[in-house]
């Protein structure tokens, strides 16, 4: 499942329409990342420069420049050799970044140097991500360089530096049509994966062994890469948020907690669930799980355009306060202990985060200073969770070492939300129906 080369031409012609006038804007591709020795990671393209380019090749940069009478779209990319192909497949080499990818010009990264303070010339705005990337700012600074020694031959250097981010992070923060298809198709696969774990998990099974189970399923069913490092925590290794050791034993008094979620054309899912090991709920992890769940399922009841942001993270802290306050994890007056923050032992990250081609996504959280308001097309996690840490030793033993988070996708609709990875049992009851069923 992908988004044909029409979209991406869309956005980048949105982009530039976005542009200040007499700017250039630069978007580098990713680079392959050395694993050990000569063996290299799974190279998995740049969020932003795959959001304008859907080209996944490694060591390219999108050059845009509005009115250019040339073209307004340059992609640098590397060139074609049958010889190395043989070795790393195929490129598409200047020609076929033209051909197949839609852009108005293309050279090969040998003639970046050469061409590029050309291009910048005369220009008054440069606008890429400074400081993101270490690379990139030291080749825009021999650039200038090479502007500043030219100042007397008539070179002209921008008077502004800006942050694309402004402008291109705006835009990937609300979703289409097209991309909440490839989010849903996700979230589906992912929600299957989760299931499966469920039914499949026993006594005596390792952290990775679930794990495994969730990773095949994905791939099997065309998602090859997960959005992130799963987390398998069983007991204490639940309350440590993102433990990725995955090398424990599952013991049947426990819970296990998994947080993973698999990608689709660089879109993310990401569900967490948690479950007993033995397939029932002991009073206290049935107690505890009870609040947790009410909190997640209340947060995204209370998710509708307009609503601030951190509206959604206060009402999660009433409600786990509220909790913990009525299972005596806290004592004393709910609005004081919401005010001293006493549940930050217990509950400590946000509600959650946007979603879209990065796990913990792209976007403003706050405008002018105030939590912006949710908005059509934006996705975001609802992921309250309450962690006893195994050496607390204010509560009652029978808690202690108990991890719990529940996490869906919400994407905000016009009228409201719609939860796309509600496949997925999150109630104690059809938990344990399902773990059963698996029997």
């Amino acid at each position: 499942m992908k988004l044909n080369m029409q979209h991406y031409k869309q956005r980048r012609d949105t982009l530039i329409q976005q542009l200040p006038a007499g700017s250039i804007a630069l978007v580098p591709a990713a680079s392959l990342k050395t694993r050990n020795r000569d063996a290299e990671y799974a190279f998995r393209q740049d969020s932003d420069f795959y959001y304008l380019t859907g080209f996944n090749e490694p060591d390219a940069l999108l050059v845009l420049i509005p009115g250019r009478a040339e073209g307004q779209s340059i992609l640098f990319c590397p060139p074609r050799d049958p010889a190395m192909e043989i070795w790393t497949g195929y490129r598409a080499g200047p020609e076929g970044c033209v051909a197949d990818y839609g852009v108005d010009q293309a050279f090969v990264l040998a003639q970046l140097d050469e061409l590029m303070p050309g291009l910048i010339n005369g220009r008054q705005a440069l606008c890429y991500a400074q400081g993101s990337y270490s690379e990139l700012d030291a080749r825009v600074n021999r650039w200038l360089t090479t502007l500043r020694t030219g100042v007397r031959q008539g070179m002209v250097l921008p008077e502004q530096v800006l942050l694309l981010d402004n402008w291109l992070h705006e835009m990937r923060l609300f979703k289409d049509a097209a991309e909440v298809e490839i989010m849903q198709r996700a979230a589906t696969l992912s929600a299957e994966a989760h299931s499966l774990a469920m039914q499949r998990c026993r006594p005596g099974m390792y952290e990775y062994q679930l794990e495994a189970i969730i990773q095949q399923h994905c791939a099997m069913s065309g998602a090859r890469f997960q959005a992130y490092s799963p987390i398998v925590g069983g007991g204490a290794n639940a309350c440590i948020l993102h433990y990725i050791d995955n090398n424990a034993e599952l013991k049947a008094d426990d819970l296990v907690l998994i947080d993973a979620g698999c990608e689709l054309d660089c879109y993310a899912s990401d569900i967490t669930r948690t479950f007993p090991v033995s397939g029932r709920f002991t009073e206290p992890q049935r107690a505890l799980y009870q609040v947790v769940l009410d909190a997640q399922l209340a947060c995204i009841d209370a998710i509708r355009p307009g609503v601030p942001w951190g509206d959604i993270h206060e009402l999660s802290i009433r409600l786990l306060t509220q909790g913990l306050l009525k299972l005596g994890l806290l004592q004393g007056d709910l609005e004081n202990l919401i005010r001293t923050e006493a549940y930050k032992p217990f509950y400590m990250h946000r509600i959650g985060h946007w979603l879209g081609m990065d796990v913990h996504d792209v976007g403003r959280y706050k405008l002018q200073g105030q939590w912006r308001p949710l908005a059509a097309g934006m996705v975001m996690t609802v992921e309250p969770g309450l962690y006893v840490a195994p050496d607390n030793l204010q509560v009652d033993a029978c808690w202690r070492g108990i991890g719990i988070r529940i996490e869906d996708d919400v994407l905000v609709t016009e009228t409201g939300h719609q939860v796309l990875t509600d496949a997925v049992p999150k109630s104690i009851e059809a938990i344990e129906a399902l773990m059963q069923a698996g029997d």
